[in-house]
């Protein structure tokens, strides 16, 4: 990963819950540039050039921290404790009985009414980028354990955003962690149906229609994306346009990063992203269900479909799941995983 001299700002962008919060640009030796926030380790926004050279932003985001505080759709944030579903809201370890915050109908979803997305994380700055962690206490949102986070952002000059997440716990506990950009690569206000998706997977997680795991593990056959285009695979119906929120399992778990789980393209912008992760699967999530209280980027509300979510993560409700990959996190162990998001251009292609 190629870095040169990269450039970090920062100024006061308001108070939340007492305590200060921070808005972060760092900025790489072409001028291409992301921008944080210490409220929920969130990515606030992505400029990075189409292929004339003008820069755009690749994700939805807000200018004001008060848009995130009201945000209801974790956009661009971290998510913990646990990323995604458990059904019923419950799980056990060595056969105790944990009980979650059920802030999804009867299911927990994405750490309960106060997770991480909500909450103020401390932060510095260090040469190569800005970590932010917070400490989570034993009981919180049911959760078992003491548990330290730290979410390591770089941006590197080849417009590498590099995600490194790294915790620990005092007791036996499941973790799972992620970010929850939306992407649009258009650089407008364009909805997302004509990107082009890849995703490397040849197995899907079959869900119930509340989005939780039967179980049950199968071909992904009508549902791959293949330099796909979005609106190819959503089901046009009398309620109008239904979307995906599924889990795909990668074909590998790519340790050494070195080959993408995911790629989006835009044809119009030439713009490109390609996913690295060492997460076991992604979540392409189609935001069917966006809605945005304030406006975003373009100066409008967001609705369904203006951004794509590639949640890289562990499967959802994998604590009450034993053919799932496991999510659980014991003393003296280190959660270690990382997300890469590449973006480049590449003009010319066609649908």
């Amino acid at each position: 990963m190629s870095q040169r001299a990269i450039k970090i700002t920062q100024y006061l962008w308001g108070e939340h819950a007492g305590e200060p919060v921070y808005l972060f640009k760092i900025e790489n030796a072409d001028g291409a540039y992301v921008e944080l926030s210490n409220y929920g380790a969130t990515l606030v926004s992505v400029m990075v050039p189409d292929a004339h050279n003008a820069l755009g932003n690749a994700v939805l985001g807000f200018s004001s921290l008060q848009a995130y505080v009201d945000d209801s759709c974790y956009i661009g944030s971290t998510i913990g404790r646990f990323a995604n579903r458990i059904g019923e809201a419950k799980f056990e370890l060595d056969n105790i009985a944990y009980y979650l915050e059920n802030n999804e109908g009867r299911n927990a979803n994405h750490g309960g009414n106060n997770g991480f997305n909500s909450l103020v994380f401390n932060y510095q700055i260090n040469a190569d980028g800005l970590v932010f962690s917070i400490h989570s206490k034993d009981g919180s949102g049911g959760y078992p354990g003491n548990l330290d986070l730290s979410v390591h952002y770089q941006w590197t000059d080849l417009n590498e955003l590099i995600i490194n997440y790294q915790a620990s716990t005092d007791k036996k506990t499941v973790a799972n962690f992620t970010n929850h950009s939306y992407f649009n690569l258009s650089g407008g206000d364009d909805k997302i149906f004509d990107h082009l998706l890849t995703v490397n997977a040849d197995e899907i997680l079959e869900s119930d229609a509340e989005h939780v795991p039967t179980g049950v593990i199968k071909p992904v056959d009508d549902m791959a994306f293949i330099s796909t285009a979005i609106r190819n695979r959503m089901t046009i119906n009398e309620g109008g346009v239904s979307g995906l929120n599924s889990c795909y399992l990668l074909n590998t778990r790519d340790r050494a990063l070195r080959r993408p789980a995911a790629e989006l393209y835009e044809k119009k912008s030439g713009r490109k992203l390609e996913v690295f992760t060492s997460y076991p699967a992604v979540i392409v999530y189609t935001a069917d269900y966006l809605q945005s209280e304030h406006p975003g980027h373009h100066s409008i509300p967001y609705g369904p479909f203006d951004g794509l979510c590639l949640e890289c993560q562990y499967y959802p409700d994998s604590p009450n799941h034993a053919n799932f990959p496991t999510t659980v996190l014991e003393p003296g162990d280190t959660y270690q995983e990382t997300i890469i998001y590449k973006f480049s251009t590449e003009p010319g292609q066609a649908y």
